[in-house]
């Protein structure tokens, strides 16, 4: 994780890119991670599958998502927060990177 994103913790994190495009703006593949809190800022759109565990994710003005298995969402380019794992988590993920 790059410095200065880690709040806390020590999460482990996998990513197990399944495809990417040939312009390299569309990407598919599975990512898991362990506990920890770190800030995020989204350049791409991402779709979410959660496939188990439980996430916060807050964006900076302080509103919150509770994600866990079984919930599908959207983070929208542009966005800013936190994202937090309080128990292992799994998900689907498929990115467009709308400037590569």
């Amino acid at each position: 994780m790059p410095v200065g994103k880690l709040i806390k913790g020590n999460p482990e994190q996998i990513v197990n890119n399944q495809y990417s495009s040939p312009c390299g703006q569309f990407h598919s593949g599975t990512w898991q991670s362990g506990p920890g809190k770190w800030n995020v800022n989204y350049t791409e759109h991402e779709f979410c599958d959660i496939l188990e565990g439980l996430s916060i994710i807050q964006d900076k003005t302080g509103n919150s998502l509770t994600v866990a298995a079984g919930d599908k969402f959207v983070i929208p380019a542009g966005f800013q927060g936190t994202w937090e794992v309080v128990d292992q988590c799994k998900k689907i993920y498929v990115i467009f990177e709308q400037n590569p």
